[in-house]
C-alpha cells in the first residue's frame, strides 16, 4: 500500500510538471512547483519551468534545465558563464552580417551596404570626423558632410574618447581601406565587451533571476545592431548602475549613470521615475545621493572640454536641438503619409513626452503596489524613444536590457523583437530603394509599415510591463513572493506616500 501511495504522490508531481507547458501567464503554478523541490533563498527561477515558450524552445537544446545545469549557483555552468558565451557567440554571429560590408560594401559603391544591410557608421567616421589624420575631438573641426563646411565631433565627450582610443589602437601607414576595416575591428572588440558587461549586469540584477537576461543574449535586434554605432558604451555603463542600485549602493549607481550619460544623454532620464519611486517609499537619502554621484560623475569627465573647448563640447547639444525630423520617427512617417513637412514636431515631440511622463508619474503614484524600478525605467526610456524625432536601429539597445528585466515573458520579448528586426530590414532596404537610382528595395510607403511597425511593438510592451505595474498578480517576477529586486534601497519597504489611498494599506512584503 505504502508503495501505491509513493507512486501516486510522484505521478502527481510528474503531472503538475509536465503541465507547466501549458500554464497561462498569470499561473502561479510555475513558481509554486520551482518552490516546492528547491528553498527560494537557494534556487534560480528557471524559464523553462514557468514560461511556456521557454519551456518549448528548450526543446531544441535538449529540453527543460536537468541537473547538469544546477538549480543553485555553484558549477562551472552557472548562468553567468552560459549568457557570457551566449552573447559572445550572438556577437559573433552578428559580425559575420557585416562580412559583405566588410570586405566591399563600405568602401565600393554605397548601396551594396543598405542592399545587404550591414551599413556601419564606425569605419565612415573614422575618416569623416578625422580621427584618420589625428584630428582631437572637440578641440579641432572636421568637414561636416551636411553644411559642406567645418564642424565639430557630435556626440557626447565619453563616446568620443572611446571612438579616440580605438584610433590610437589603429595602425597608421597603411591604405586608408586597411585602417577602416582594421578601426571597425577595435571597436568590435570594445564593443563586445561592453556586450557582455551588459548581459551579464542584467543577468545578477535580479538575483533569483539570472536566466532572464538570455533575452539579452538571445535577441536577435541586439546582434544586428551591436556594431553599428557606439550607443553600447553608454548601455553597459546603464546596466550596471542599475545593478549597483539593486545591490543598495546608491553612490556606485549615481557614478555609473552620470558616466552612462557622459556617453549618450538617454540614461539621465532613469533619474526622474527613481525620484518618485523614493517618494513614494520615502526613501529620499538614497536618491539624493546618487543623483550627487550621478551629477559629479558627469562633471568630472566633461568640465575639462567645456573649459578648453567650448565650442567642441557643445556641439553635441545643440545638434540634438536643431536636428529635422529623420529616420524611424512616428513625426516622419505622419510627414511622409500626409505630405506636411512637420516643421512645429520639436513641440509636438515635447507635449507628448511630457503627457508620457505625467502617465508614468501616475503609475507610480497611483498603482495599487509601487511599480519595480526597472519597469518604470523601462517605460521612461520608451516613452523617450517614441517621441523623439529619430530612430536610429541601434537606440533598440537603449530598450533591451530594461525590456528583459521588466517583462521577462519570452512571448512578449519575442514578439517586441520580430517588430524591431522588420525595421532593421526596412531602413536598409529604404536606403537601398532610394540611393540606388533603380527602384530595387523598398518605397517609402513600405518604409512608414517598417516604421509602424516599430512603433506598434514598442507599444504593445510599454502596455505589456503597465499592465504589470497595474495588476501585480499579473508580473511574473513576483509570482514567487519577491518585491523589486531592481529596487535596492526601496525592495521590501512600505509605502510612505500613495495618492488616492491610505500609504499603511501598501505593504510590499520582502520575498520569502
Amino acid at each position: 500500500m505504502g508503495i501505491v501511495t509513493l507512486y501516486g504522490r510522484v505521478s502527481a508531481v510528474y503531472g503538475r510538471l509536465t503541465r507547466m507547458t501549458t500554464v497561462r501567464e498569470n499561473d502561479e503554478g510555475a513558481a509554486a512547483v520551482q518552490r516546492a523541490f528547491v528553498p527560494a533563498t537557494e534556487a534560480f527561477v528557471l524559464p523553462t519551468v514557468e514560461d511556456p515558450v521557454a519551456a518549448a524552445g528548450s526543446e531544441l537544446i535538449g529540453g527543460q534545465a536537468g541537473r547538469r545545469l544546477g538549480l543553485g549557483r555553484g558549477g562551472w555552468w552557472n548562468p553567468f558563464r552560459v549568457i557570457g558565451l551566449v552573447v559572445i557567440g550572438m556577437f559573433a554571429l552578428g559580425m559575420v552580417q557585416k562580412l559583405s560590408c566588410y570586405e566591399t560594401g563600405w568602401f565600393y559603391g554605397a548601396n551594396a551596404q543598405y542592399v545587404h544591410a550591414c551599413y556601419s557608421d564606425i569605419p565612415h567616421l573614422f575618416y569623416a570626423r578625422g580621427f584618420s589624420t589625428g584630428l582631437l575631438p572637440y578641440f579641432n573641426r572636421v568637414p561636416d558632410a551636411v553644411s559642406g563646411g567645418m564642424s565639430y565631433l557630435e556626440y557626447p565627450v565619453l563616446t568620443g574618447l572611446f571612438m579616440e582610443v580605438a584610433s590610437w589602437l589603429t595602425p597608421h601607414g597603411s591604405d586608408l581601406v586597411h585602417r577602416e576595416q582594421f578601426y571597425w575591428l577595435v571597436n568590435a572588440g570594445m564593443l563586445l565587451v561592453c556586450a557582455v558587461v551588459t548581459a551579464v549586469a542584467a543577468a545578477r540584477t535580479h538575483r533569483r533571476r539570472p536566466w532572464d537576461a538570455l533575452l539579452v543574449a538571445l535577441a536577435p535586434a541586439f546582434a544586428l545592431t551591436a556594431t553599428i554605432n557606439w550607443d553600447l558604451l553608454a548601455v553597459a555603463l546603464t546596466a550596471v548602475g542599475m545593478l549597483m542600485w539593486a545591490r543598495s549602493r546608491p553612490v556606485a549607481a549615481g557614478v555609473l549613470i552620470g558616466l552612462a550619460t557622459a556617453a549618450k544623454l538617454y540614461p539621465a532620464l532613469l533619474l526622474g521615475p527613481l525620484l518618485l519611486l523614493c517618494l513614494r517609499a520615502g526613501r529620499m537619502r538614497p536618491y539624493w545621493k546618487a543623483l550627487g554621484a550621478a551629477a559629479g560623475a558627469w562633471l568630472v569627465v566633461n568640465l575639462p572640454v567645456m573649459a578648453f573647448a567650448w565650442n567642441g563640447w557643445e556641439k553635441f547639444y545643440t545638434y540634438s536641438q536643431s536636428r529635422g525630423i529623420d529616420f524611424g520617427s512616428l513625426w516622419l512617417m505622419i510627414s511622409q503619409e500626409t505630405g506636411s513637412p512637420m516643421s512645429a514636431a520639436n513641440s509636438y515631440a515635447v507635449v507628448l513626452m511630457l503627457l508620457l511622463c505625467a502617465g508614468i508619474a501616475a503609475l507610480i503614484l497611483y498603482a495599487p503596489r509601487r511599480p519595480r524600478f526597472v519597469q518604470v525605467a523601462f517605460l521612461m526610456i520608451a516613452a523617450f524613444v517614441l517621441t523623439n524625432k529619430v530612430y536610429s536601429p541601434q537606440y533598440v539597445l537603449w530598450l533591451i536590457p530594461l525590456a528583459a528585466l521588466a517583462r521577462p515573458r519570452w512571448r512578449d520579448f519575442l514578439v517586441w523583437q520580430v517588430c524591431e528586426v522588420m525595421y532593421f530590414l526596412g531602413i536598409w532596404e529604404y536606403l537601398a530603394y532610394t540611393t540606388g537610382g533603380n527602384n530595387k528595395g523598398l518605397p517609402q510607403g513600405g518604409y512608414d509599415i517598417a516604421i509602424a511597425l516599430h512603433l506598434v511593438g514598442t507599444v504593445f510592451l510599454c502596455v505589456m510591463v503597465a499592465r504589470d505595474a497595474l495588476f501585480p498578480e499579473c508580473d511574473p517576477v513576483r509570482w514567487d513572493g519577491s518585491d523589486d529586486p531592481s529596487g535596492g534601497p526601496l525592495d521590501g519597504v512600505a509605502d510612505r506616500f500613495v495618492l488616492g489611498r491610505s500609504a499603511h494599506a501598501q505593504t510590499a512584503p520582502r520575498p520569502s
